[in-house]
C-alpha cells in the first residue's frame, strides 16, 4: 500500500531552521518525483520543491530559493526539505506528494499525498 508519512514540523522563531522529512513506503522511492508543498490558512495550496527519479534535477518556487534545500536517501525511502532562515510567511501545513514521473514540476499534477506537518515560523 503507497503511503507518504511527514515529519518534523514544529513552532521555530524567525531566522531559525527546521528538517521535515517524507518518507515513503509501497513504492519505489529512486524511480518518481517528490513534491513539497504547502498551505496556509485562507491562502491557495503552493508548490514549494519538488526533486526528481533517477537523478533528477530540483527545482524550488521563487519565495524559497537559497533558503530551502531538497535532498532525498534512496536506502531510507525518504525525502528531506531543509528549511533555513525561516520567516513568518512560511507558516504553512506541509505536505509531501509523489508523482509517477522522473521529471519533477512543483505546479504539475501528483499522484498521492501525505497527511501534512504544520510548520510555525514565530517570535
Amino acid at each position: 500500500q503507497l503511503q507518504l508519512v511527514e515529519s518534523g514540523g514544529g513552532l521555530v522563531q524567525p531566522g531559525g531552521s527546521l528538517r521535515l522529512s517524507c518518507t515513503a513506503s509501497g513504492f519505489t522511492l529512486d524511480d518518481y518525483s517528490i513534491g513539497w508543498f504547502r498551505q496556509a490558512p485562507g491562502k491557495e495550496r503552493e508548490g514549494v520543491s519538488c526533486i526528481g527519479g533517477r537523478g533528477g534535477s530540483s527545482n524550488y518556487a521563487d519565495s524559497v530559493k537559497g533558503r530551502f534545500t531538497i535532498s532525498r536517501d534512496n536506502v531510507k525511502s525518504t525525502v528531506y526539505l531543509q528549511m533555513d532562515n525561516l520567516k513568518p510567511e512560511d507558516t504553512a501545513i506541509y505536505y509531501c506528494a509523489v508523482r509517477f514521473f522522473r521529471l519533477c514540476s512543483i505546479s504539475g499534477q501528483y499522484n498521492a499525498w501525505g497527511q501534512g506537518t504544520q510548520v510555525t515560523v514565530s517570535s
